[in-house]
């Protein structure tokens, strides 16, 4: 499994979707919206640079989970690649865990590559805070990498495109990637997977604490996400 692992983590980097989504896009959506709110000083308790630097740190982190790796499951069933996996032995799990966690490890560059492009922008943080704060988005790399795997299992291969694109429209826009959503319709969307990880990240860079709350809804959002994966797995190899 380490093997097939290494060799996902290969083909992710080496995807010019990947490249797109994952490192392109937020960089330049990152500078597009710190220019956007050029006379705004501060969003949320932070400064607007750090605040988008997070929110586009994000953004890569679910666009490599969702565009990349749930669009590529999709042509791996299609391909039969999926199946013929199944005949090998590799166990029955492998093929998500697999997934999941080379998804996981290809969210890093994301992290790392709008990080460096807020660093440069002005964005001034001790040294363990950019390490607890890469980690903390990292860590929901596996998160949106289970969602990844679930959805790439969720529809028929060829309709599964407009069913992943409407999940990553909806957790941007309830993340709070792009503006700060407030009043009551912010209190729903303030407990969506993507607006958790913007506030724990957040809450990081000001050195605050964070209740049990958000702690223990992250942790459920990754057990159903990926006991979903698994369910949504095996009953697509037992209609194979």
């Amino acid at each position: 499994m380490n093997t097939l692992i290494k060799l996902e983590v290969l083909r992710i980097l080496r995807n010019r979707r990947y490249l797109i989504f994952a490192v392109l896009l937020p960089v330049g959506m990152y500078l597009l919206m710190i220019n956007a709110y050029k006379g705004v000083d501060t969003l949320n308790g932070v400064s607007v640079k750090a605040y988008f630097m997070v929110s586009m740190a994000t953004l890569g982190v679910v666009s490599a989970s969702m565009n990349t790796n749930a669009m590529r499951i999709a042509l791996e069933r299609k391909s039969g690649w999926a199946r013929q996996l199944r005949l090998t032995a590799l166990p029955s799990y492998g093929y998500v865990v697999s997934k999941i966690a080379s998804t996981a490890v290809s969210t890093l560059p994301a992290i790392v590559v709008t990080f460096a492009i807020g660093y440069t922008q002005g964005v001034k943080l001790s040294g363990s805070t950019w390490l607890i704060l890469a980690l903390t988005l990292w860590f929901g790399g596996f998160v949106f990498a289970a969602l990844g795997v679930a959805l790439g299992y969720a529809a028929a291969p060829d309709s599964l495109q407009p069913i992943v694109m409407i999940f990553y429209m909806a957790l941007l826009m309830l993340g709070g990637t792009y503006f700060p959503i407030s009043g009551g319709f912010g209190d729903f969307a303030k407990w969506t997977p993507l607006a958790l990880f913007n506030q724990i990240g957040r809450v990081v860079q000001t050195d605050s604490s964070i209740g049990a709350g958000p702690i223990t809804a992250i942790l459920a959002y990754a057990a159903a996400f990926a006991g979903l994966a698994a369910f949504l797995y095996q009953r697509d190899r037992r209609e194979a």
